[in-house]
């Protein structure tokens, strides 16, 4: 029994160091510390009411230490480690929710477009209280996510609790997640680009977006809509390259860790995909961590208009440190600050239009006289050839009930109208 308690305590002392402050402690104090955990940890193996595996001891202690620093540190067991490799990659199996844990409770960021929890309707900002059943409250968010995690096809019931609700209960078939990260159409003149998250492909599926409305329309193009509403983040070399895309110069973004020359800057090269279109950015309170620095960048840079709601406001950055055959550890070694050294964390982007979601309704009206129904009537001639042609009146395309997405098409028409209005002569 005793052979094991140095190896827990060694262990333990190495991940204590990370969390040192940056002063000189009394190394005395340390050591007696350390001496506390293992003597917690060989009462608990001898006294515990039932026999607990000496691993899950260790793994409990120090995913404890790690989350009681922040939501977003925390223990990758192997297995766990594993499929946040895969996830990133863009495929893994699950609900398809991104979660953080606030309140002891689970705390969805977003539901990821086309996954069993986002058509069972669950929402950013609700909290998940119970697991089949079982109180979340107590346990770890590494844990309540693996209670989520399960077989493909078998079912799981989550309570939620969303504002100004009652407690909700959905039953939510577990899938097989594969991450689109990009989808793309044309809304006459102006390319919607939707990104549900930044994994190792994104750009490229952003550049292959923007290469296909610039086939189809060519000089008509107007510019592009760039939809990143409940997008959770993702990888941070993708947040850089989306940003630099739009961007001919100029700093994207930097990093500050706790020391002074812990210090990254990110910065754009040459080379704006648009050629100076305008570009309308979505956010909302799900755009969280990459989906904001790039919000951020094309703001501070006067880039792109950004039209929304208040974004999350996670500006942390997380390290993966691999423990070897141990899994790893994700730990947050500094923040995300804007070109112009905004702090995201905890603020978030505001839009530089507020637009919060809404219904889009048509009102009944009077069926008043036209023109056209007026008896003897000139016809218009384009409508009647277009008539002879396709034997159908002219067509109009069911609109969006996407209240944000409408008021952002219509500010690029605007702008891009104002742009091509020739200049008046000078006097």
């Amino acid at each position: 029994m005793r052979i094991f308690v140095p190896t827990a305590v060694a262990l333990a002392a190495f991940l204590f160091s990370v969390s040192l402050s940056a002063k000189e402690e009394d190394p005395t104090n340390t050591y007696q510390q350390l001496h506390l955990l293992g003597e917690v940890f060989e009462q608990v193996r001898i006294k515990y009411v039932d026999e607990v595996e000496d691993s899950t001891l260790i793994e409990s202690a120090i995913n404890g230490m790690l989350i009681s620093l922040d939501p977003h540190s925390g223990y990758l067991n192997p297995k766990t480690f594993e499929e946040m490799q895969v996830r990133t990659r863009g495929e893994f199996g699950g609900l398809g929710i991104e979660v953080t844990m606030e309140h002891g409770f689970v705390k969805v960021v977003s539901p990821i477009d086309d996954t069993p929890a986002h058509r069972a309707g669950l929402k950013t900002g609700d909290y998940i209280t119970h697991l089949d059943g079982k109180p979340v409250l107590g346990l770890t968010l590494p844990q309540a996510v693996e209670l989520m995690r399960g077989d493909i096809g078998t079912s799981i019931k989550l309570s939620i609790r969303r504002e100004r609700s009652d407690l909700i209960e959905v039953t939510i078939v577990r899938a097989k997640i594969k991450i689109r990260s990009v989808r793309s159409r044309l809304e006459d003149n102006v390319g919607y680009v939707r990104i549900t998250s930044f994994n190792e492909r994104t750009k490229s599926y952003v550049k292959d977006a923007i290469e296909k409305f610039e086939k189809k329309k060519g000089q008509n193009l107007e510019g592009v809509v760039l939809d990143l509403r409940n997008n959770p983040g993702g990888l941070l070399d993708q947040a850089v390259a989306v940003s630099d895309a739009f961007l001919e110069k100029g700093e994207i973004v930097s990093t500050r860790g706790r020391a002074p020359e812990d210090v990254q800057r990110f910065s754009a090269n040459s080379g704006d995909l648009l050629n100076g279109l305008p570009v309308i950015v979505l956010i909302n309170g799900g755009s969280a961590s990459a989906s904001e620095i790039v919000a951020g960048a094309l703001q501070d840079h006067r880039r792109a208009i950004v039209l929304g709601t208040r974004s999350f406001g996670k500006g942390s950055v997380q390290t993966i440190i691999p423990l070897g055959k141990y899994g790893a550890m994700r730990l947050t070694t500094a923040r995300y600050y804007t070109p112009s050294g905004r702090s995201i964390q905890a603020k978030g982007i505001d839009p530089d239009i507020l637009v919060e979601p809404s219904r889009v309704e048509k009102l009944d009206s009077f069926d008043r006289t036209r023109e056209e129904d007026l008896h003897g009537a000139l016809t218009n001639e384009e409508l009647k050839m277009k008539r002879a042609k396709t034997g159908k009146e002219d067509e109009q395309d069911e609109k969006t009930q996407d209240y944000q997405l409408l008021r952002a098409l219509d500010l690029i028409r605007g702008v891009s109208l104002y742009s091509d209005r020739p200049q008046p002569p000078p006097s």
